[in-house]
């Protein structure tokens, strides 16, 4: 039985996780989880053995000096507890369990059954696990994010499409599924990185899954720097783009497809999402935190219309080969 001493009474508690290696295309999972503890504190609690399901010759231990003093880290899975506000500003509190760690290279149904019975031990009433692919989308539209879950009641709840993926799947995809069958409400939500630039970091898919994750849970995330580093990045890619004929010409047929794909407008529950993301912002003094320059529609930052929604499965399709690291 796990004991869990140190860890106050959670409220509201959800379970926020995501891992490095197979679904991080561009580390943007795994920052966006890394992002939510540097901006709220949090409080590593726990980390399972690394003994039990990592490789070293795969993932190896780093040695850093520590004050003159030679340590050690072992690649591993973290468990720390966040306390946030909700997004109606009335006060309410909601806890946000945060795991963050490496895919691990064994023993996949010990490992997600630990991390279940953390869940369990802490109250968890919604387990939402963040992944990126790679993706035939260009770097210059807004980052696509699909949400999908095994459970049908949430997929009706929550507004998320039902997977019924078939092929190969990560500890993402088996994660989910054992907590659909533990009986713990669960989802994926995914980010699309363009295959061409899948070198980390992306901190533009890393926005996109944080506005995403935002909505979800109904909590105001503080986006810090990231929509400034997401600008960055994509002046960056454009510049690299506009060195080299064919790939500039690559980009305008992925736009080109995008655009025919969408709607030519947003449509209208889009653009209401993105106003009550700027209003939440907004705080009722000034932009939004990271938003755009004054008399700037709301919608038009980067969001952009529903995502598509994705093929069969416990985790949107990948078109070539996954990610790996």
């Amino acid at each position: 039985m796990i004991e869990l001493e140190g860890v106050p009474e959670l409220v509201d508690p959800v379970m926020v996780a995501a891992f490095e290696g197979w679904n991080d295309a561009g580390d943007a999972a795994s920052t966006a989880v890394e992002h939510l503890e540097r901006e709220w504190k949090g409080e590593v609690f726990a980390a399972l053995d690394a003994e039990d399901y990592y490789d070293f010759q795969v993932n190896r231990p780093q040695v850093f000096m520590d004050g003159g003093v030679r340590k050690v880290t072992w690649p591993t899975t973290r468990l720390s507890v966040v306390r946030v506000e909700d997004a109606d500003g009335k006060g309410k509190r909601r806890d946000l369990v945060l795991v963050r760690g490496i895919e691990p290279s064994m023993r996949w149904r010990s490992f997600c059954n630990e991390i279940l019975g953390f869940a369990h031990e802490l109250g968890v009433e919604l387990v939402v696990v963040l992944g990126a692919l790679l993706g035939d989308t260009p770097h210059t539209r807004p980052v696509p994010v699909t949400g999908v879950t095994s459970d049908a009641d949430v997929a009706r709840t929550m507004n998320l499409e039902e997977s019924r993926y078939e092929g190969p799947t990560g500890i993402v995809g088996i994660l989910q599924e054992a907590c659909t069958h533990a009986g713990v409400p669960a989802a994926s939500l995914w980010a699309a990185v363009p295959h061409y630039v899948s070198q980390p970091p992306n901190p533009k898919a890393t926005l996109a899954l944080l506005n995403r994750l935002e909505d979800l849970l109904g909590v105001r995330i503080p986006m810090g720097e990231l929509p400034e580093d997401a600008r960055a990045w994509q002046i960056g890619v454009d510049q690299l783009a506009a060195e080299d004929s064919e790939v500039a010409e690559y980009v305008q047929s992925l736009e080109e497809a995008r655009d025919t794909a969408e709607l030519p407008e947003a449509s209208g529950e889009a653009i209401a999402k993105e106003f009550e993301r700027y209003l939440r912002h907004r705080d009722g003094s000034g932009p939004a935190e990271g938003g755009t320059a004054p008399g700037t529609p709301p919608f038009l930052r980067d969001q952009g219309p529903p995502p598509p929604p994705p093929k069969p499965g416990g985790e949107p399709p990948r078109p070539d080969e996954p990610d790996e690291e």
